[in-house]
């Protein structure tokens, strides 16, 4: 049958609706005597003998109507006591309110927002009276992320638990206060005992949460963590939706079935500046987002109100006005008053007139949106409990500023709505049932029950039933057992066979995977370039993470090294996804604090796709206190040949010098990296340091010389002497790291042809130097009686000639310690951007070669007047150093 468009005699609209009903009471037939399951398939049925046909719908099938996923009849009662329940959020709204009205009131202009946690109260009340779960014997715990903004109302809850004092609370953004104060956000390096996890930094939150949920069923599945249970409940902004982060890695979440996953966004349709989707409906937009991921989407639109008025929407009148209103249209009914609001929703159709008479105006301009109704909120978070096998997404539809008032509710100015007068404090204070006095009001007075009063013991109660309070954040991880270096003897005795330090490193990680005692809790991370850093022989022995296993012979399956994925597998490999990859290290390495397991996570990366792509998440790291290692292989902008300008990394070290807790090195031999790998693990997880660490691998082969004794302090200090020249001549230190340093090894031999005499340094850490300076320096400004000289200038005491230091990173390195050295110093380094080029060019190109480093020795010694200008031309000459070139920097 061939179907068209056009040729078909249109019925009347009365034989459509008897077709209509037809065809409904066929449905309701079905539904009735077959069930839910049973209707769904022949929806699918029909839809797709429709297909086969050619017809497709022309509107995406993944939206419903706009109202609540939840029908009336199959809302659970509501388990408490509700005008309680409201009497503890009005007083929580209220303290949440004056805690940033006094925090300004001081003329200190340290800012806070009100009206997030004004649209939030509901939800979060419901949550924190009857579902966020603490952890206990018999249950894992659940993980609790807030809107970055909602944070006073999460504080105004902590203060009636009698978790935070009236002196934090009064000191809220005013860290540095007598007795202490509150971080504007949730910050865990500012607030250890109580915050899990940094939101401040929009749509982070998302793809921390789904890999905290995953990390949650890694442990699980590998055997580390009990199955008992824990969820991760994320609270996100509709505006904060457009963050790439958020809607990047939402597929991940289904992949791995984390139905032990709940996300809620709090759709008030404002951002900062005004409306999320003016000409839209941004909660069927997310609704379509999630629904085609896979997700359960569950939306919260109507308040109780609606109900009634629905059950009388016989002809689907009052729903299509609902789906053609956009949201500039709720946001304009927000700041209306009754009579306009029903004048514009009416829109000349009689039939919404007749419906909408059983409402006075006042009424009209009262009706709740969903996440203002109690009854709503509880329904939505018991269906997203009760969830199995994929994640949920729970849409709440809100109004920014609830209760504030016309000069806050859902105005485009609302987010920076940060003071109100005394009459709009007294006003919001009655409106709230504050029990104080106006002038008490007008001060924006902080309340607190009585510890007897109904109030506070049904807020303890529910908790106590919940296992406890929280947020919370609680060390519980048990202490690992530092390996002995001998672990890598390999890279300790050295090695005549050309080898990277990327497989130096590689070979270490596969000897720290089968140590017995904490081989079980290194967890290796790659994002898809396991094969480039010469990874791939874990594959067969550790396994890749899969929460479903393998379920397809691989193509190499008869190979040496084939592609296993296993339940149990320990390699989380991520794909091409730098964020998903940051985001797992970040969950492995808090996992000491949000599940009890001190896992050490292994992160290995292109370097130039670490900081320079996810460097907002290395800070949320460094805000979460993880602990791990960072690794950035392929690294150097000349080392790493071929590959250009994107790809080639002369400035991740320049980077990680702005992360105050990381500690960068930058090895050039393999022992290097095995002193300090091993003490990191000393550091992070026997001794419980706050720090990370990033080291750069590189891919040039060379030999691996055996480690000097008595090294090793100096090695994590920064910097030591490879290798004292006594012969005579002219004094020269050539300083090099990385992959350079074998460029500084053949400017030694140039050199000493030309009679100089040259000590080699190696420097493992030109920003561990520069910070121990720096402190020295510093406590030297505070103590000027009793200065002291840092490491370097210690190093350097007996030291004279010329000094050149080389890296295949910036100058900037070498140049943050010249000061401290006691002679004439030169940085050289790798500025500009990369080239695809091959190694040698490369390395003329940038003037970090051999020649360069030799020749900028010799004009150093030049400049001191201890070789002629004809021998410095003679070197010119030998050395093929041109006197006119183009800068690497302006190419």
């Amino acid at each position: 049958m061939n179907i068209r468009e056009t040729g078909f005699e249109p019925l009347t609209e009365e034989e459509k609706a008897l077709e209509n009903k037809e065809w409904l009471e066929a449905l309701e037939y079905l539904l009735g005597e077959q069930g839910k399951d049973r209707s769904r398939e022949m929806l699918r049925m029909l839809q797709n003998h429709l297909l086969t046909k050619g017809v497709s719908l022309a509107e995406a099938t993944l939206n419903t109507p706009y109202r609540n996923s939840i029908p009336t009849h199959e809302q659970p009662r509501y388990p408490g006591n509700i005008e309680l329940e409201q009497k503890i959020e009005n007083i929580i709204r209220w303290n949440a309110m004056a805690m940033v009205l006094r925090a300004n009131d001081n003329g200190s202009g340290v800012g806070g927002h009100i009206t997030t946690y004004q649209s939030a109260a509901t939800m979060l009340e419901v949550g924190f009276n009857h579902y966020f779960r603490s952890r206990s014997e018999e249950y894992g715990g659940d993980m609790l992320m807030v809107q970055a903004h909602a944070s006073p109302g999460v504080y105004a809850r902590a203060f009636l638990e009698g978790r935070l004092t009236e002196q934090q609370v009064n000191n809220f953004r005013r860290e540095l206060g007598d007795g202490g104060g509150l971080p504007s956000y949730p910050h865990p390096r500012r607030l250890p005992d109580f915050w899990q996890s940094p939101t401040a930094s929009m749509g982070l939150s998302t793809p921390t949460a789904i890999y905290q949920a995953r990390f949650m069923k890694y442990l699980e599945n590998r055997g580390l963590k009990a199955k008992n249970g824990g969820k991760v409940w994320c609270f996100i902004g509709d505006g904060e939706s457009d963050e790439p982060e958020v809607m990047g890695t939402i597929n991940m979440a289904t992949r791995d079935n984390l139905d032990n996953l709940v996300m809620v966004v709090n759709c008030n349709l404002q951002r900062l500046d005004g409306p999320v989707r003016g000409n839209g409906k941004i909660i069927q937009e997310l609704e379509r987002s999630y629904r085609g991921a896979g997700w359960d989407v569950i939306k919260v639109i109507w308040g109780s109100e609606w109900d009634e008025l629905f059950s009388r929407d016989v002809d689907g009148v009052l729903q299509a006005r609902m789906d053609r209103a956009v949201d500039g249209d709720y946001q304009f009914y927000t700041v209306s008053d009754g009579q306009t609001v029903r004048d514009h929703w009416i829109d000349g159709d009689p039939r919404l007139e007749e419906l909408m008479k059983t409402l006075s105006d006042e009424e009209i301009r009262c009706i709740r949106r969903g996440g203002h109704d109690r009854n709503k909120v509880f329904a939505a978070f018991d269906q997203a409990s009760k969830n199995t096998n994929k994640p949920t997404v729970i849409l709440m539809k809100t109004v920014k500023g609830e209760g504030m008032g016309h000069s806050a509710e859902g105005q485009n100015t609302a987010h920076q709505k940060k003071q109100f007068s005394a009459e709009e404090r007294i006003a919001i204070g009655k409106r709230f049932g504050i029990p104080m006095s106006e002038e008490a009001m007008a001060e924006a007075q902080l309340y607190l029950p009585e510890p007897e009063s109904p109030e506070a013991i049904y807020l303890h109660e529910k908790r106590h039933q919940l296992n406890g309070y929280l947020p919370a954040r609680e060390v519980r991880a048990p202490a690992l057992t530092t390996p002995d270096l001998s672990l890598f003897k390999g890279a300790v005795e050295g090695t005549d066979r050309a080898q990277s330090t990327t497989m130096a490193f590689v070979r270490m990680l596969s000897g720290l995977l089968k140590d017995k005692d904490i081989g079980r809790y290194v967890v290796p991370i790659v994002p898809d370039e396991a094969r480039t850093f010469g990874m791939e022989s874990l594959f067969k022995q550790f396994g890749i993470y899969s929460s479903e296993g393998q379920k397809y012979k691989p193509v190499d399956a008869s190979s040496l090294l084939p592609y296993k994925e296993a339940k149990d597998g320990q390699l989380l490999q991520e794909g091409i996804c730098e964020t998903g990859a940051m985001a797992s290290f970040l969950a492995a390495g808090t996992a000491y604090a949000n599940f009890g397991v001190p896992t050490i996570p292994f992160y290995v990366f292109y370097s130039m796709f670490g900081f320079q792509r996810v460097g907002d998440m290395v800070w949320s790291c460094s805000d979460s206190m993880a602990r791990g290692f960072l690794l950035g292989a392929t690294a150097g902008r000349t080392t790493l040949n071929g590959e250009g300008l994107q790809h080639q990394d002369g400035h991740s070290h320049v980077t990680a010098s702005t992360v105050p807790n990381m500690k960068s090195y930058d090895p050039a031999f393999a022992y290097e990296l095995a002193v300090i790998v091993r003490e990191g693990i000393k550091r992070m997880f026997e001794q419980g340091e706050n720090i990370f660490y990033y080291l750069t691998l590189y891919n040039e082969n060379y030999p691996m010389p055996a480690m000097p004794e008595g090294i090793e302090e100096n090695i994590l200090q920064g910097m030591y002497r490879f290798k004292k020249n006594d012969e005579s001549g002219m004094k020269v230190h050539l300083l090099g790291s990385g992959s350079l340093m074998q460029e500084v090894l053949k400017a030694a031999d140039i050199l000493q042809e030309h009679g100089c005499s040259a000590d080699i340094w190696s420097v493992t850490s030109y920003n561990e130097l520069a910070r121990e300076a720096m402190e020295v320096e510093r406590q030297n400004m505070l103590n000027p009686e009793n200065s002291s000289k840092n490491y370097v200038e210690q190093l350097m005491e007996s030291e004279q000639g010329v000094f050149v230091a080389v890296s295949d990173y910036m100058k900037s390195m070498p140049n943050n310690i010249a000061r401290w050295f006691p002679d004439s110093f030169t940085a050289l380094g790798t500025d500009g951007f990369g080239l695809s080029e091959a190694r040698p060019e490369l390395r003329d190109h940038f003037e970090v070669d051999a020649r360069y480093i030799a020749w900028s020795a010799l004009v150093g010694l030049y400049k001191k007047g201890s070789i002629t200008q004809e021998k410095l031309d003679e070197v010119r000459s030998t050395l093929r150093i041109p006197t006119m070139k183009l800068n690497p920097v302006s190419l």
